[in-house]
């Protein structure tokens, strides 16, 4: 049996480029005469932009410091231990980058022993532990402070989560055996497996403690000093910590159904990190409390079993590949021009103040700060719109998220006029958000470009249509971008820009400058029918209304492609898009690729007569509603499940397999992460082509997979 040490130095031969993690050990007198105490400082020696993390190394440096410190406390040296971050920075987790080299299940295991070896250490020390959550704290930062005897947490926390679910693991340093026994499986359960699938919703210093994760909550800016305070006040019993009695019955068993129905809901069995975790969650029930003398070491072999698996698999891989995609690929756009290009805007200009428009002038004045002018072709519409910007400011003041001077800036900055050149006549930047028409567009182009000055972009929120005919009788054609956006504006994350036939450098250089200033992600795209989600998505909704028009049953058809874990349905999802605009969609493709896209009779007599969705929701959940039953024609050729999942996805690949050869993204990846950030497809997916890939649609199809060996996959 090897030793620790020995274990995690062959697990570093596998991680090159590990940022490493120190350990520093410091001594101090507590406070109160309490007595001498030995505080670990995790630290990678990078400033807070860098967040410290857990790779082999690491850990051995903190295996280290704990064997300095456990001899101390052998030795009656110290009273107590604590351990602690860097400013802003507690710890983030493992090093993820380091996982991706992984090839073989042992070395897998091996990660997850490591951990426990090293962290379980600070559970069985001759004195208390503390851990001091001074900032984010995320996976196995999180978890090597449930290892110790107390926390403590800080005002300031901003992110303290669990997201390996999220990601496709499951937390496997003891973040499932520990975390229900502390605090009970239904909040464990709202950690570890709701807030993951909830796109990793964060938690705050605050609800850490109130959920009874730590057992004080200090201010950030004396946090640390507060912290030693208390721990002395514990050590010398004059405070007592009081937990509150774990239920170990039917509420236990409760709250795992519960999270296997969250799980159901969110990616409908078609990932396994849920309901692995929520099997170590159920064990965790009969491992007894801590006085009954609790059985860590068979759970902590459940975690590392179902991490070793987890790494080894697919849908893990999708996840950290979905993750470099959101974190790395996004925040340097492929094929974006020189930002040195880019030239300042100081004022904006909104054609429209419809919905969509207001939107945008509320995300342009809070991100960028600068004056925003609505108009439209009448004032009772531009009151309209500036009153439901104004109104969403006051619905920001109230939830605390301004202040009265922030909002009353901002709702100085929204107004509206009707006459577009004294809106525009100085404005830098000016987007269109008109009806989804050629010829309306083209006519607010023409007479946007005859008052604006030479330097200001015109961008144009168009989903599907083609900005190079919009662009094509104007005198500046070379100033013209789409600026697609996503609704809801301010939830998804992606803003598609669309090259233009004689866009210059400078003008797409602004546009992703301002991209960059609304924190959206960009996605440069040529200048294709529908760019890329819009064409993905309506090649995939119009296989299922095809499907349908031809014999299928609606309820099968939806069924068929559960096994995506797709966030909604994709009748759903045509509620929430609208079917009027999936038709509009439908049909300018259908005008550029008839022999692919079908336009939907079906569809066409449910916009006809008016109605909104396939769905009633009188019961509380979908059912196909009569009136819309009634106008269906369908053929007689039924397909099962199966038949459908592969009809659709082999559609897609088809598809994005034209779109690739037809240079409308640089690479594969820029399709996935415009699905991850602009459709919301899951992590696990890896947008879709891992997937393809995994399921051998892309090969079947096209012959090929759409990545190499290795991403998004287990290295050969």
């Amino acid at each position: 049996m090897s030793t620790t040490a020995e274990l995690l130095k062959g697990a570093a031969e596998l991680f090159p480029d590990e940022v490493v993690t120190q350990a520093h050990v410091r001594h101090l007198d507590l406070p109160k005469g309490a007595g001498r105490f030995a505080l670990i400082t995790l630290d990678n020696g990078l400033d807070h932009t860098k967040p410290t993390t857990f790779g082999p190394q690491s850990l051995a440096n903190l295996n280290v410091a704990i064997d300095q410190v456990e001899k101390e406390a052998a030795d009656g040296a110290i009273v107590a231990a604590g351990i602690t971050g860097k400013p802003f920075i507690f710890a983030v987790g493992a090093d993820l980058k380091g996982v991706e080299l992984l090839k073989r299940h042992e070395d897998a295991l091996a990660i997850g022993k490591g951990g426990h070896d090293v962290f379980k250490r600070l559970s069985s020390l001759a004195v208390p532990t503390f851990a001091y959550y001074n900032g984010a704290a995320m996976g196995g930062g999180v978890e090597v402070g449930l290892h110790c005897t107390y926390r403590t947490v800080s005002k300031a926390l901003p992110a303290f989560s669990l997201p390996e679910v999220f990601l496709g693991l499951v937390p496997g340093w003891g973040g499932c055996a520990l975390l229900p026994n502390l605090i009970g499986a239904d909040r464990a359960v709202s950690v570890i497996i709701k807030n993951s699938l909830n796109q990793n919703k964060q938690l705050k210093g605050k609800q850490v403690f109130e959920l009874g994760i730590a057992d004080a909550l200090f201010e950030g800016a004396d946090f640390l000093e507060q912290s030693l305070i208390w721990t002395a006040s514990v050590l010398t019993g004059e405070t007592e910590v009081v937990r509150a009695e774990v239920d170990r019955g039917e509420a236990w068993d409760a709250a795992v159904a519960r999270g296997k129905a969250i799980a159901d809901s969110k990616v409908h069995g078609a990932a396994p990190a849920a309901y692995r975790a929520l099997d170590i969650i159920a064990a965790a029930k009969n491992a007894g409390s801590a006085r009954e003398g609790f059985d860590a070491e068979t759970l902590f072999d459940l975690e590392n079993v179902a991490l070793a698996d987890l790494i080894m698999g697919g849908e893990l891989r999708s996840g950290i590949y979905s993750f470099n995609l959101v974190q790395k690929r996004a925040k340097r756009p492929a094929g974006a021009p020189d930002k040195s290009l880019a030239r300042p805007v100081t004022k904006v200009g909104v054609v429209g103040a419809g919905l969509m428009a207001s939107q945008l002038a509320l995300l342009f004045a809070r991100r960028l700060e600068v004056p925003v002018v609505l108009t439209d072709i009448d004032q009772a519409r531009i009151d309209k719109g500036v009153a439901y910007v104004h109104g969403e400011i006051d619905k920001l003041l109230l939830q605390g998220r301004v202040n009265q001077d922030k909002a009353n800036r901002l709702k100085g900055l929204v107004s509206g006029h009707l006459d577009k050149a004294a809106a525009f006549g100085d404005a830098d930047f000016v987007i269109e958000a008109v009806f989804e028409e050629m010829g309306v567009k083209q006519q607010v182009f023409a007479e946007v470009e005859a008052v604006v000055p030479e330097h200001a972009i015109l961008a144009t929120n168009t989903s599907s249509l083609s900005v190079t005919e919009m662009a094509a009788k104007l005198k500046h054609p070379e100033r013209v971008v789409g600026f697609h956006f996503f609704n809801p504006v301010a939830i998804l994350p992606l803003l598609e820009i669309v090259r233009a036939e004689k866009t210059d450098d400078a003008s797409l250089a602004t546009a992703f400058a301002v991209a960059k200033s609304l924190k959206k992600t960009a996605v440069l795209v040529k200048d294709a029918p529908a760019f890329v989600v819009n064409r993905i998505l309506t090649r995939f909704m119009g296989e299922i209304q095809n499907v349908i028009d031809e014999g299928t049953p609606v309820a099968v058809a939806e069924k068929a492609v559960e096994p995506l874990g797709l966030p909604m349905s994709p009748l759903v999802l045509l509620e929430l898009v609208g079917p009027a605009i999936g038709l509009h969609v439908s049909e300018t493709l259908h005008g550029a690729f008839p022999e692919r896209f079908t336009v939907s009779p079906n569809l066409k007599a449910v916009v006809e007569a008016g109605k909104r969705g396939f769905y009633v929701y009188d019961s509380g959940k979908p059912e196909l509603d009569p009136e819309v039953a009634a106008l269906l024609k369908q053929g007689d050729s039924v397909l099962t499940e199966e038949q459908v999942r592969d009809r659709v996805l082999d559609a897609v690949a088809q598809e994005i397999g034209l779109m690739l050869d037809e240079g409308v993204v640089a690479e594969a990846q820029d399709i996935d992460l415009c699905l991850i950030t602009g459709a919301g497809w899951p992590f696990h997916l890896g947008g879709i082509t891992p997937y393809l890939d995994r399921e051998g649609v892309s090969e079947r199809v096209t012959g090929k997979k759409f990545l190499a060996p290795g991403i998004a996959s287990v290295p050969v």
